[in-house]
């Protein structure tokens, strides 16, 4: 069994942990804000950290109302004089498994000699080069992954971000369906794998993921999982937006990942059977039977509960990642050690 497989499956063991700590620095980051009274917000991070960036700053500008955007490390690094007017008053929140990517060291360096920045930093070792960096640093090491690709550490990062947005909005609510997807977790785990291997269990070419809202960023991450660990082709695109060109590419060697909200479920089905028809497999994820068309998708996962759509995000990652997996598996391409990459970048 290699050692992604492994840190994929204790995700959820992770997750709780994450949880409660974050529950337990609720105060801190609620006080940071009070302190820093930032005009944005500016996530920032390299690789997977960047595409779970922008997941957290639409959470940010849907949940706090707050201008708020996602900033690839490398670019704030090259670019830090010409993006000083967009990070004037921001609060800067830095994900990252490392923490110790040179990127996001020398851009917080380099931005702060230009003007004061205050740093919320997130990452899964203690005592890292940008914990202290950081005004708030935040420490999740159960969350690490060992091995190069990132899987567990993804979903974490992902609850970490979603949860400093749900205490800045004083939404209880997500914060009650983070905590239900987390407790349904592993029985959720167990139920769909086999089903997900076997729907994937064909010589596909490409993968396309589609998702929505703070999904989008996430599906992004997805992408990256089964370009790494597959070695394969991977995209993620806007639900409808994937008619807007990207369609040309679907065929009977595709493989289709769909995230289906609660909303214009009449036009989703319609994508769908536009999917189909392209000959294209379908994996669809959805927290309601009725937003998935039985006939039209090779595998209809509906969780066991309605959950607050952000929260979908946790169960939704776990489909590309076990993709991802099984097709290395078939391929007999070492997930643990892709030729070419690094678990982080030093510069």
């Amino acid at each position: 069994m290699n050692l992604t497989y492994q840190e994929v499956k204790k995700q959820y063991t992770a997750l709780h942990q994450t949880f409660n700590y974050m529950l337990e620095h609720r105060h801190a980051i609620e006080e940071l804000r009070q302190q820093v009274q930032p005009t944005s917000i500016t996530f920032v991070g390299c690789g997977s950290s960047y595409c779970l960036s922008e997941s957290a700053a639409f959470s940010t500008r849907l949940y706090t109302h707050m201008p708020a955007s996602a900033l690839a490390g490398g670019d704030l690094m090259l670019n830090a004089e010409r993006y000083a007017p967009l990070l004037a008053n921001t609060l800067l929140v830095a994900p990252s498994r490392s923490g110790s990517t040179s990127e996001i060291i020398e851009a917080i360096q380099r931005v702060r000699k230009l003007q004061p920045l205050s740093v919320l930093s997130l990452s899964c070792v203690s005592d890292s080069p940008l914990s202290t960096q950081a005004d708030l640093s935040l420490e999740l090491p159960w969350a690490f992954d060992h091995s190069v690709c990132q899987t567990r550490t993804v979903t974490n990062l992902y609850l970490a971000n979603l949860l400093i947005n749900a205490f800045w909005s004083n939404d209880e609510k997500l914060i009650e369906d983070i905590q239900s997807a987390i407790q349904m977790g592993e029985a959720y785990m167990e139920k769909v794998e086999a089903s997900i291997r076997e729907v994937a269990d064909f010589a596909w070419n490409r993968v396309i993921l589609l998702a929505d809202g703070e999904l989008q960023g996430l599906a992004n991450e997805g992408a990256i999982a089964i370009t790494e660990i597959a070695q394969a082709e991977a995209h993620a695109f806007h639900l409808l937006d994937v008619r807007h060109g990207p369609m040309v590419t679907i065929d009977q060697e595709t493989l289709v990942i769909a995230a289906l909200t609660g909303e214009g479920t009449s036009y989703q089905h319609d994508l769908i059977q536009d999917i189909h028809a392209r000959g294209a497999r379908i994996i669809a994820l959805a927290d309601h039977a009725n937003r998935i068309p039985d006939a039209l998708v090779h595998l209809g996962i509906v969780l066991e509960q309605p959950l607050h759509p952000a929260a979908q995000g946790i169960p939704f990652i776990f489909i590309p990642q076990i993709v991802a997996l099984a097709s290395a598996e078939r391929q007999n391409i070492n997930p643990d050690q892709p030729d070419g990459l690094e678990a982080w970048v030093k510069l």
